[in-house]
């Protein structure tokens, strides 16, 4: 079987070749860059498996399969996060995450010879534009300083986050209240906007905090949340609109 790597990272690609000739396979080809993987596809042979990393120095490793089509079986190695992930999933690729496990490597290898299916007919136009233009990645977790001490909140425990006597507050689902240093103008934009909204100048919500929601005056409406009873929550009448789409979507 003629196995090809391509892979910028020096370290990651001898460590992957060790693995493969460990199962007794040998690696016809280790290359580095979209430029020397297109010459080297011009001169050789289309290889039986390819194993593929994604971003290179000089690009990524797409626009290879664009030039050359080679008709190898491909194995992608990657070490991008979960979002990446589901379009490798909805598009039938093969991938391993870096660092690359041997169980997992023998299984790939495994999959690959019981199958022997050439490489699947992604969507290549539409990869490439998500790998160049990933999806904006949102803030997960805040840093509190109590005292001398840190604490850890992640996004889902918040339940929103608030603005008093010019000061930034986050309230979680634990009941904890705790003073931030940055000001909601500038928190907002780092909050994924699916679970936070805004619904008024002095309040942030997140989505699973909320209890429910009635008519108030004036063509507004009330929030209740699971646990926070501090304030009432008014959706400005401006903000009423926007919020219906945001809980729709």
């Amino acid at each position: 079987m003629k196995i090809v790597i391509i892979e910028d990272e020096l370290p990651s690609a001898r460590l992957l070749r060790r693995k493969l000739e460990e199962l007794g396979y040998t690696v016809s080809a280790v290359l580095q860059t979209v430029e020397e993987s297109i010459e080297w596809f011009m001169s050789n042979s289309d290889p039986d498996l390819l194993f593929l990393d994604i971003q290179l120095a000089d690009g990524i490793s797409f626009d290879i399969l664009e030039q050359v089509k080679p008709s190898s079986a491909i194995i992608f190695t990657t070490a991008y996060d979960e979002y990446m992930l589901r379009a490798f999933k909805q598009n039938s690729i093969d991938y391993l995450l870096k660092p690359i496990e041997d169980e997992e490597l023998e299984n790939a290898i495994e999959k690959f010879r019981q199958f022997r299916r050439p490489n699947p007919q992604f969507d290549l136009a539409s990869l490439q534009a998500l790998f160049r233009n990933p999806a904006p990645t949102f803030k997960e977790r805040f840093t509190i300083k109590i005292g001398q001490s840190l604490k850890v909140v992640t996004s889902q425990q918040v339940e929103c986050i608030y603005s008093e006597n010019k000061g930034t507050y986050l309230y979680t689902n634990e009941n904890g209240n705790y003073l931030l240093d940055q000001t909601l103008d500038a928190l907002t934009p780092q909050l994924s906007p699916k679970a936070f909204f805004r619904i008024n100048r002095s309040t942030i919500i997140q989505f699973d905090a909320i209890k429910n929601i009635a008519v108030h005056s004036n063509a507004r409406l009330k929030i209740y949340l699971k646990h926070y009873e501090s304030e009432e929550l008014i959706v400005s009448r401006e903000k009423v609109s926007a919020l219906k789409d945001w809980l729709d979507n």
